[in-house]
């Protein structure tokens, strides 16, 4: 029995949804999401409560039914609120910009990176802060991968990209011989 899938999407005020066939379908303004469940969940739309129930009872179905669940989910938080991933840059000389739609990124290499923002998000660089934000989870996750990936953080000293909340355990230099 999932225990996500259990569980009612609540709706925010501002939010249309409505079943488009086998399609989920959750718009605010003039952006819309789309979630197609393939005929393996039942969606029921109830008010501002959305619930999703599963076909059968194999094994299967019980893990779409959470994961369409989640799906919407992150869908919905992503119209009401957006997403948000941070990255730090650590290093002499490591610096980011933004030009147009390009983050330019000097990373110690001989040449600089030009990363083309994807469609859909937006990234901001506060001096060694970057900050990407959008309403699909899974394309701000990516972009931050992507970013992060370039350079990685090293265990010695700590230069590259890492993002803010990621601890970097240090590793211990040569010990001095004698």
């Amino acid at each position: 029995m999932s225990r996500i899938g259990k569980q009612p999407v609540i709706v925010p005020a501002g939010i249309e949804v409505k079943l488009d066939g086998t399609t989920v379908v959750a718009k605010k303004g003039n952006l819309e999401k789309r979630l197609e469940t393939h005929g393996r969940v039942d969606v029921e739309i109830d008010g501002n409560t959305v619930t999703f129930k599963r076909k059968g009872d194999d094994k299967q179905s019980s893990a779409y039914w959470g994961t369409y669940r989640s799906l919407f989910n992150n869908i919905v938080i992503g119209l009401d609120k957006g997403f948000t991933k941070s990255l730090e840059i650590n290093g002499v000389g490591y610096r980011a910009a933004v030009q147009g739609k390009v983050l330019n990124l000097q990373l110690g290499f001989s040449h600089d990176i030009n990363y083309e923002i994807p469609e859909g998000l937006d990234i901001k660089v506060d001096k060694n802060i970057i900050t990407i934000s959008g309403t699909d989870k899974q394309a701000v996750g990516q972009a931050a991968a992507e970013i992060r990936a370039f350079r990685p953080p090293e265990p010695y000293k700590g230069k590259g990209v890492k993002y803010t909340d990621e601890v970097i355990i240090r590793k211990a230099g040569k010990a001095a011989g004698k």
